[in-house]
């Protein structure tokens, strides 16, 4: 242990109770710690190359494809399925029975009766059967403008129009990408110590980056010609990501203050660089550029949604004449101080800006994103120690007045018809008696209310097992900071969009489109490097790359 070198210096970290805000976490932007650009710098470390040995798509563009690649000393495989979709059956909805493309990320290299079991059940989805060689499910449609227009053009022999690649970025919106057990799929523990996958979502990360070459190749086949390198690198995989993503963040809370704590102790790291070289400063320069370039092509109809871009893109200017004039010890330091003054959104686009020049000082910290030790917390010998633990770690949730009919204004609840997570308006609608135990700030104030007064911790356990759940939630706190959302997630005012793009942040998502405050578009790899790349260890210069860049 005396030969380990000692960390590197960082500042204090950012405060729970500043960080843990849903304002603030709606506002992320994704970094070199992304699930997706971790994946690739391990892919482009082993030189990985994809190949396709099996390829049976007909001159309409339907039947099947495998893809393989090694990663960390195994083989995986990508069995994509191309179906015909009538237009009327084209839906984003989780309700949908049926999309133009289907996938199964396979456990080594299928053989032709696996092939076919595979054909046969990746298009019925939840419907289907799979086994624990099936490790990702995943279903996509066709963004149907911009793929008939590539196309086409491909066809007349030109290179399709970069503005509406651009405006669109994905040939193929993917509207589920299923791991850890679901639908019968393996389950997580069979991988999470496996070299390459142990890091949260990878294998799911592999199969969109796996998907995207095949939509690649599928509009080559069609168009009969090949792609320019530069507008293919551009075309990413769209998704469309509602509800069912949000209570995750709540459900597994070591998890959250894990990515959370990484990101967090990344950006201190950074500030606390006492001197910059001109390589830095170079690279700052260049990728400040590219972040205005992103804001200048990043456009969604909802109108507040494109007010908070322009308010970026308005303030930005400030940040790189700011950059230009970096001076003095700790200069990120006082960059980071002096952003203080702008937005949460320009902050947080400024925090992904500062960790991009230091790989040395950032990428390690992905090794502690996953959870491998399992469920940890501090146990309490007193009832006076629950009580100040609550005190401390929760003042945010003694503060809320649940009284008051807006601070209970909604419920979250599962759908039985597709068992996943909805919300409902408690004075407006049934179901309430069927709550999931998302209202955590609730919860734990109750246990408060109820610790008032001296007694036996173990008594009081035994006598009110109702709290159980908000006294684990303490008792992680206490160990993991980061672990909680500072917010009222069952009040009027809990936006779910924002634990959403916290979440797709973190999985390297960009181009949020919110279509509404419970479900968003948003484009995964785009910019992200191309096979060849990959296979030529060239896989992490790539944060808000666009063809301008």
């Amino acid at each position: 242990m005396k030969d380990l070198a000692p960390p590197p210096p960082q500042t204090a970290l950012r405060p729970p109770q500043e960080v843990m805000r849903l304002s603030r976490m709606g506002a992320m932007f994704p970094t070199r710690l992304s699930f997706l650009r971790s994946l690739l710098r391990d892919l482009a470390a082993e030189r990985a190359r994809l190949t396709r040995p099996v390829w049976e798509i007909d001159e309409q563009g339907y039947g099947h494809a495998v893809y393989s690649i090694t990663l960390g000393g195994r083989v995986y495989s990508l069995v994509a399925i191309s179906s015909h979709l009538p237009d009327e059956m084209r839906s984003d909805r989780v309700i949908a029975t049926a999309w133009d493309s289907a996938y199964v990320l396979y456990d080594g290299v299928p053989d032709a009766d696996e092939i076919a079991r595979i054909a046969q059940n990746a298009p019925r989805q939840e419907a289907g059967r799979f086994t624990q060689a099936d490790l990702v499910l995943s279903r996509a449609n066709k963004s149907v403008r911009l793929f008939s227009h590539v196309v086409d053009s491909l066809r007349t022999g030109k290179q399709p129009d970069a503005g509406l690649i651009n405006a669109v970025g994905y040939l193929m919106r993917t509207t589920a990408v299923y791991g850890n057990g679901k639908f019968g799929i393996a389950d997580r523990g069979l991988i999470e110590d496996r070299p390459g996958l142990s890091g949260p979502f990878a294998a799911e990360m592999l199969t969109v980056w796996m998907i995207r070459s095949f939509t690649h190749d599928l509009v080559e086949h069609l168009g009969g010609a090949p792609l320019d390198a530069r507008l293919k690198r551009h075309l990413g995989i769209g998704n469309s990501t509602g509800l069912g993503m949000a209570p995750f963040l709540v459900s597994h809370p070591i998890l959250l203050n894990n990515w959370m704590m990484a990101r967090e102790t990344a950006l201190a790291r950074v500030r606390a660089v006492d001197a910059l070289t001109d390589d830095h400063k170079d690279q700052l320069h260049h990728l400040a550029r590219r972040a205005a370039l992103h804001l200048d092509e990043w456009r969604v109809p909802a109108p507040e949604h494109q007010a908070r871009i322009d308010r970026i893109a308005g303030e930005w200017p400030k940040v790189q004449d700011w950059l230009s004039r970096l001076e003095g010890p700790a200069p990120l330091d006082q960059l980071f101080v002096r952003a203080q003054a702008l937005s949460q959104d320009t902050q947080e686009l400024l925090v992904a800006l500062l960790l991009e020049p230091f790989p040395t000082l950032v990428d390690g910290l992905s090794d502690c994103m996953a959870d491998p030790l399992g469920l940890r917390a501090l146990p309490f010998a007193k009832a006076d120690d629950l009580r100040r633990a609550i005190e401390t770690g929760f003042a945010w949730a003694l503060a809320i007045d649940f009284d008051t009919p807006p601070e209970q204004h909604q419920f979250w609840y599962v759908s039985e018809e597709k068992l996943e997570p909805r919300l409902g308006l408690r004075f407006e609608e049934p179901g309430a008696e069927l709550e999931s135990p998302l209202d955590i700030a609730r919860r734990v104030q109750a246990l408060h209310r109820a610790l008032n007064g001296p007694c036996d911790l173990r008594e009081f356990r035994a006598a009110h097992p109702e709290h159980e759940l908000a006294l684990r939630r303490v008792q992680i706190n206490a160990l993991h900071p980061y672990s909680e959302i500072h917010d009222n997630l069952i009040g009027a005012a809990c936006l779910p969009i924002d634990m959403l793009r916290c979440k797709l942040a973190f999985f390297g998502a960009t181009k949020f489109d919110p279509k509404s405050d419970r479900w968003t578009r948003i484009a995964l790899a785009q910019g992200a490097p191309l096979p060849d790349d990959v296979a030529q260890g060239t896989a992490d210069d790539w944060w808000l790359w666009g063809l301008h860049a």
